[in-house]
């Protein structure tokens, strides 16, 4: 029906979240018809990405610069430390403009179904960076079963640090919900009504 290379096109953006191949088709022949006004400008913008954005080294976050321009801010609490999950989760905490400190991204959730074990935590330069300040660790992840898992294996792994406060997000944020769909009245409620948790 199609040429590989339409058939190539559909079936990978159709592989992206959120999309299935229906989508991916309905996206494909869009960009195909406005070949030079779309079609060219998203893959400018892709090779631009693929060639110039990293993770940072400090905290996990995707930018074109290391350290990122978060962690290479002045401006932001050097006090406070926000763990997520995710570059997404991240990026909606900012999104809603209700916190201004440092961030730490896992990289992930523990997950015994997915064998996503605690080898797989971006946790190896954690304890450095509470190391250089950090009065409060606040661990915002989702509120599922991997999230709290995974919450309560950090609180336990900062048992280190008696001094520091450890909190997490108030019921904001919905049992099951996740952060990266949350809308940011929900998250500023969440972040204003954080709760100190036990290690």
């Amino acid at each position: 029906m199609h040429s590989p290379e339409i058939s190539n096109l559909i079936q990978l953006i159709g592989k992206l979240p959120g999309l299935g191949q229906r989508s991916g088709r309905r996206i494909a022949l869009h960009m195909l018809n406005n070949k030079e006004i779309i079609l060219k400008n998203v893959l400018d913008a892709l090779t631009q990405a693929y060639e110039n954005i990293k993770a940072c080294t400090v905290c996990g976050n995707l930018d074109t610069t290391i350290p990122c321009t978060i962690c290479a801010s002045l401006k932001r609490d050097q006090k406070i430390l926000c763990i997520v999950e995710s570059v997404a989760d991240l990026w909606a905490i900012e999104r809603s403009k209700t916190y201004a400190g440092y961030y730490h991204v896992l990289g992930g959730l523990l997950s015994a179904i997915d064998g996503v074990g605690p080898d797989r935590l971006h946790l190896h330069n954690l304890h450095q960076r509470i190391e250089q300040g950090v009065d409060e660790v606040i661990l915002s992840l989702s509120a599922t079963v991997d999230g709290q898992t995974t919450l309560h294996f950090v609180a336990n792994h900062l048992k280190n640090f008696p001094n520091i406060k450890i909190t997490t997000l108030s019921h904001g944020v919905p049992v099951g919900g996740e952060l990266d769909y949350l809308d940011d009245g929900t998250l500023t409620v969440a972040f204003s009504g954080r709760r100190t948790i036990a290690a």
